[in-house]
């Protein structure tokens, strides 16, 4: 009976445990970002071609940090004050700033020392959004940090959304994709529930082992190429090329303290 007992509550404390792990969940666009709360949890925004594989790429070459705005006029006004500016808009950069959106254009000889300042179509608005819904901690994940922000997510305090920042609050293949190997990770860590983070987690198992091929069906990669952008999907696929993670400390965007 005594043996009984015990297999009994070992049981019953594995129930607990599930019960307490906090909740997982993926928004899959902006446009239903308002069906969520995200007061309290940890975020992490992704925007896969380009912003914040972007991102990561400058901090990890020496930037000191990033400001990222969501409109045009308000990254004139700090490139009027002498910061360096990347402003983009439908996948080009904007005529006067210094950068665009391309990650092969924050090298170290570019970006080192310097302070940021950073609007694109998708990805900074969705920064803002999760900021403005007063998350406790924001993140920026791409595949380029994927095992570090994995690493960092398994240590669950709080419950996470993996927010896409779609494009133009449309659903996108590239930042799906990305959920689904958080999700796929993660999952001895969180409870999940949401059919989307199931759905993520599918596309990710149809797409691990080939990436960049996959990524080729997103419309933003037949966006790049009827643009002339040579490089920058298959790049920003490319698997754990930083430990850098970028966290939004105030209005800036610093390199996560670990």
């Amino acid at each position: 009976m005594a043996k009984i007992k015990l297999n009994h509550q070992v049981a019953l404390d594995k129930k607990h445990t599930r019960m307490t792990k906090p909740s997982l969940q993926v928004i899959l666009t902006p446009a239903i970002a308002h069906l969520y709360d995200m007061k309290g949890s940890c975020v992490v925004v992704v925007d896969i071609l380009r912003a914040t594989t972007s991102m990561c790429f400058a901090l990890h070459n020496g930037a000191k940090s990033i400001i990222p705005v969501q409109e045009v006029e308000e990254a004139e006004v700090y490139r009027l004050k002498g910061f360096a500016v990347a402003a983009e808009r439908n996948g080009i950069q904007l005529e006067g700033f210094a950068f665009g959106n391309s990650p092969f254009s924050f090298t170290p000889a570019h970006v080192k020392g310097k302070e940021i300042v950073f609007t694109t179509t998708n990805g900074t608005k969705c920064i803002q959004k999760a900021k403005d819904e007063r998350a406790e901690k924001i993140l920026l994940g791409s595949f380029l940090n994927l095992d570090a922000l994995i690493e960092e997510l398994s240590n669950a305090q709080w419950p996470l959304f993996i927010f896409c920042a779609g494009w133009k609050e449309k659903f996108n293949l590239e930042d799906t994709l990305f959920a689904g190997a958080l999700v796929a990770s993660l999952r001895d860590y969180y409870t999940i529930e949401d059919d989307s983070s199931e759905a993520a987690e599918d596309i990710y198992k149809i797409a691990k082992d080939n990436l960049e091929q996959y990524v080729q069906k997103a419309s933003h990669s037949k966006r790049f190429d009827r643009l002339g952008i040579v490089g920058d999907a298959p790049f920003c696929v490319k698997l754990n090329l930083t430990r850098v993670i970028p966290e939004l400390v105030g209005d800036r965007l610093i390199v996560k303290k670990t």
